[in-house]
């Protein structure tokens, strides 16, 4: 068994329309021209990285857009919806994969199966309706038997996936604790998953060991809109914020009865602050296991561009921390819609010859996507541009000639 990282494609009509209160990037850099091109080849890059790394590559696919059934649902279509309602169906915010589904490994299942729960994301209306396509998806990429994949949560229970879930064991391929991180509060914000949420998706996977954990409210309000932005976990290694959860030290206790060897790595505020975590995703980032055992952190650029959270990392990683390297990848164009390389990539741990292989790249596949990007992904997508039905016919275009690439027509 091998954690493999499923990155999202940046879609073809990624742009910057502002649709996510709580995530500061996202609305801070609303109305700005976006390069969709750009920023799906910064992704294709971060996947070469992770190649280099040793690690297991795989990947999702935008979805159809602009969703003409979502809106025929809402009795409208792409020439008459109102225009907050096309911004909402011409979203690329899938290629979040993050938020595609949590994931239970068969080895923490009582039934021996790998479990996934696809995400029902009811909070914002913008990726309230990517389920279905993100399920259809995840049932062609793991149809064998080994792997049981689920539909949503019913709402209201918001469920955001594996964004407010981690997962920490001794090594990838044995039984491990799993953490669902949920919200009641985040002041001026909303708080998107549910307690229940997560409790029902521990009960459907059989999760033998599940702990509950509430995010803190100061953390929500900061920004924090999903845990993975104050705090990420790899094998037996936490890594977070002083201030991502309400009760720190209850959650550390009952994490250390579950799990002796889990090493909590923790950034005080004093030597981070929140907004500074936040603004440059320092626990944002892939922390993954390399092949001699080591582990290496993954950050955006924006992580070295900010003082505090760069001299804290080369502090770490020369003294005798179990984080031993720290990559720097460019997301700006990710970035500056209020998603880091965290947010990009869903975690699987599973064996990968049972993995439909269309969904695993190597260098040579990687070549394919990144030519049909390319070729048909827009330059740049204006947010007062996406009524435009040439950008439109453009965009589904795009999508089909990638499909066609990969050989998976079936998800037109």
């Amino acid at each position: 068994m091998r954690e493999i990282n499923f990155d999202g494609i940046v879609g073809p009509s990624h742009n910057y329309a502002g649709l996510s209160p709580g995530n500061l990037a996202a609305t801070r850099n609303a109305g700005l021209v976006s390069r969709p091109r750009a920023a799906a080849l910064q992704g294709i890059a971060k996947m070469r990285a992770n190649l280099d790394l040793g690690v297991v590559q795989g990947i999702l696919l935008p979805h159809p857009r602009p969703d003409r059934g979502w809106l025929a649902a809402l009795a409208s279509d792409v020439e008459a919806a109102e225009p907050h309602l096309l911004a909402q169906a011409m979203s690329a915010s899938a290629m979040w994969a993050a938020n595609a589904a949590t994931v239970s490994p068969a080895t923490d299942c009582t039934d021996g199966q790998c479990h996934l729960t696809v995400a029902n994301l009811v909070t914002m209306p913008h990726r309230s309706h990517e389920w279905p396509a993100t399920l259809a998806q995840l049932r062609v990429a793991f149809a064998d038997p080994s792997f049981v994949v689920h539909g949503p949560v019913p709402a209201p229970f918001g469920d955001e996936g594996a964004a407010n879930h981690m997962r920490l064991c001794e090594r990838h391929g044995e039984a491990g604790v799993e953490v669902f991180v949920y919200g009641r509060s985040g002041g001026p914000f909303p708080a998107r998953q549910h307690r229940d949420a997560s409790a029902a998706v521990a009960r459907r996977h059989g999760v033998r060991h599940a702990l509950f954990v509430e995010q803190s409210e100061a953390a929500i309000a900061a920004g924090a809109f999903h845990n993975d932005v104050v705090a990420v976990a790899n094998e037996r290694v936490l890594f977070a914020h002083e201030q991502a959860f309400a009760d720190r030290d209850g959650f550390y206790a009952d994490l250390r009865a579950a799990l002796p060897a889990v090493e909590i790595v923790e950034v005080p505020t004093a030597r981070v602050s929140l907004a500074d975590a936040i603004s440059s995703y320092l626990f944002n980032a892939q922390l993954v296991t390399l092949p001699d055992g080591s582990m290496s952190l993954i950050v955006p650029g924006e992580a070295r561009e900010t003082p505090p959270v760069w001299s804290w990392l080369m502090e770490h990683v020369a003294g005798n921390g179990p984080i031993r390297r720290v990559e720097v990848v460019d997301v700006r164009e990710s970035m500056a819609n209020g998603g880091g390389p965290a947010c990009l990539r869903l975690r699987v741990v599973a064996d990968p010859a049972l993995v439909d292989p269309r969904f695993l790249v190597d260098h040579a596949r990687l070549d394919r996507i990144a030519a049909v990007i390319e070729a048909h992904w827009p330059e740049e997508i204006a947010a007062d541009g996406l009524h435009d039905p040439a950008l439109m016919a453009a965009v589904e275009a795009a999508r089909a000639a990638l499909l066609e690439a990969l050989g998976l027509a079936e998800l037109v």
